[in-house]
């Protein structure tokens, strides 16, 4: 397995490359068929967020889904393990997912590739990408735009990205949701065409809220 460590207005020492190749290597017991794994470090130089100033991100690039997670702390190292546990983590519940329903003869499609960003989060992490700022509400017009709208004289400020998606099935979207680990995952239903979002409640009970789009 091959690990690619890249900083983001951070350096990388030759010592933080061993720990991570040491801290993930638990990786190949639960996707042995992973290739390689991206490590982003991201520093954050704002001294108002220095309890996340450095924030990790796991890529796993499988023959299936491309799995991720990430974490922050006020060092690589914490950060780094933090992100490395939600990994494990998520690898570990899809595999006892994908495991009961081996045993029920439900098996799941090959999901899609997962687009991190187009997750909801309840997680706060910085914006560091550029985008351009209207004061006039408008919307992504084109697949990866990104556009932030200032509601009216406020500071409440809106950011929209549009992204393309496949319709899926539910078990699909619960299955992708686990890999990231994250509660929601926005989805359209293959077999309604019904906008959804599937959220996790309580151990391995889930809900999933559909919208019946009707345009007046």
């Amino acid at each position: 397995m091959e690990f690619v460590v890249k900083g983001r207005n951070a350096e990388i020492s030759d010592n933080f490359r061993a720990y991570v190749a040491d801290k993930l290597q638990k990786i190949e017991l639960f996707a042995p068929k992973a290739q390689r794994v991206d490590v982003e470090v991201t520093h954050e130089p704002n001294p108002a967020q220095a309890e996340i100033s450095e924030r990790i991100e796991i890529t796993v690039r499988d023959k299936g889904p491309v799995i991720r997670a990430e974490a922050a702390a006020s060092d690589r190292y914490g950060a780094l393990d933090l992100a490395a546990q939600k990994l494990v983590e998520q690898l570990r519940r899809a595999n006892e997912r994908r495991k009961d329903h081996k045993h029920s003869n439900k098996w799941l499609q090959e999901p899609t590739e997962i687009d991190f960003d187009a997750l909801v989060s309840l997680e706060v992490a910085p914006v560091l990408e550029e985008v351009p700022v209207v004061s006039v509400p408008v919307v992504p017009a084109q697949v990866g735009e990104t556009v932030e709208t200032q509601l009216g004289d406020s500071p409440v400020m809106v950011r929209q990205k549009l992204y393309e998606a496949t319709p899926m099935t539910v078990n699909q979207a619960l299955y992708e949701m686990e890999l990231v680990g994250h509660p929601f995952y926005l989805f359209i239903d293959v077999e309604t065409g019904q906008p959804c979002a599937a959220y996790r409640r309580h151990g391995w009970t889930y809900g999933v809220i559909r919208l019946d789009a009707k345009v007046v």
